[in-house]
């Protein structure tokens, strides 16, 4: 079944509050979806990571390589597109593109087959996940200590039994926040930390040794995600398991974090590190490597049901003789159009979701509301 159209469709939509991270803030949410139409008109939906307008750029620099293609030939059309663009992007923009088609790609391979994704890439291991609750993010007035703690209050009286809290901002306030935190969840649920590459190693150390008495999942991105070293550093300097990889790209990047023992559970985003083609082949060079795999989520049902399709099949790692389940994370941070993209929204049970049993991604697509959230 041959291409015959590729469209982008940029989305933005203001926040009623800005909000802001250990080395950012931002007033609105933003996205690049990527709309694939083959010859009998089945159209497949996939989304990029990143800058919504670079990405759909970028997009636009693929179309003469995927117009006339054959659309079920998935691992074909992505080597085709790396190999193009190799010299302009190995990782960044050019892999998060692809990410988009990739995910569009797979969505009409499972509508022309009549199938789930995850049925066509060797599952399901599971027909469920459970999630963690992302948020926390900080407000341009008011104390974290009040907000947070009473955010994340919200977060277990809607059933979630893991969260993530966000921090990098300073080593002693950070500590005492997280203390905080879970004294306000109770010692039972799952804590774990994002500090956005906010540290350097030596604050990222005093931090995990600070805190290490709070039962910590995990201490996501403590330094900046190209300074695997310092990472190194991290791991070896303070007890909490250190976590990573949004910011790394396809199974090059991941291996040289693989092979240096640089992480203790990977993160990519499959809208971001290479799509579905590439996050399989990750997923299955961590499990040999017998490190943990929980994917980055970050943006609108498109992409939450792509990483859903992925985690259906997700080996359990690392190996041992009880099964380890993966993670979903659910952000829960304002987004005006996540879920309205979706004729019918992607929801969580008791802190459990199910993995969509359609064909393709197992989601439909609300055109009026892509419509709505479009910018010229």
């Amino acid at each position: 079944m041959r291409i015959v159209d590729v469209r982008t469709h940029v989305l933005e939509a203001e926040l009623s509050e800005p909000f802001a991270w250990s080395f950012d803030s931002t007033n609105k949410r933003g996205s690049c979806l990527v709309e694939i139409e083959v010859e009998d008109g089945t159209i497949g939906w996939g989304e990029c990571f990143g800058p919504s307008r670079l990405n759909a750029a970028v997009v636009a620099a693929f179309r003469k390589h995927l117009i006339g293609a054959d659309a079920m030939a998935t691992d074909q059309i992505w080597q085709t597109l790396y190999s193009r663009f190799r010299d302009q992007g190995q990782k960044g923009l050019v892999v998060t593109a692809i990410s988009g088609v990739d995910i569009a790609l797979w969505d009409i391979k499972g509508k022309l087959l009549g199938r789930p994704v995850h049925q066509l890439m060797g599952g399901p291991l599971r027909t469920k996940v459970q999630a963690y609750a992302t948020g926390t993010y900080r407000r341009g007035s008011g104390d974290p200590m009040d907000y947070v703690v009473e955010e994340v209050r919200g977060y277990t009286e809607d059933g979630f039994n893991a969260v993530k809290l966000k921090i990098g901002f300073d080593v002693e306030a950070d500590a005492a926040l997280i203390r905080a935190v879970r004294s306000a969840i109770g010692p039972k649920r799952a804590l774990m930390l994002d500090a956005n590459h906010g540290y350097d190693a030596l604050e990222a150390i005093e931090l995990g040794r600070l805190v290490a008495d709070q039962n910590i999942g995990w201490f996501e991105e403590p330094v900046v995600p190209e300074d695997l070293g310092s990472y190194r550093e991290v791991r070896q300097g303070q007890p909490i398991p250190v976590a990573g990889g949004e910011c790394e790209f396809t199974r090059w990047g991941f291996l040289n974090v693989l092979t240096t023992r640089s992480i203790d559970i990977l993160q990519p985003d499959t809208c971001a590190a290479g799509g579905l083609s590439e996050c399989k082949k990750i997923a299955d060079m961590a499990a040999a490597f017998g490190v943990r795999y929980v994917p980055h989520v970050w943006g609108t049902g498109i992409g939450l049901s792509a990483a859903l399709q992925l985690l259906a099949v997700l080996p359990t790692t690392a190996l041992r003789h009880t099964p380890r389940e993966p993670l979903l994370e659910f952000d829960r941070s304002e987004h005006p159009f996540r879920q309205a993209v979706l004729s019918q929204p992607i929801e969580h049970n008791g802190g459990w979701v199910d993995i969509p049993t359609g064909p393709g991604l197992g989601i439909e697509v609300d055109r009026d509301a892509i419509e709505r959230f479009t910018v010229a």
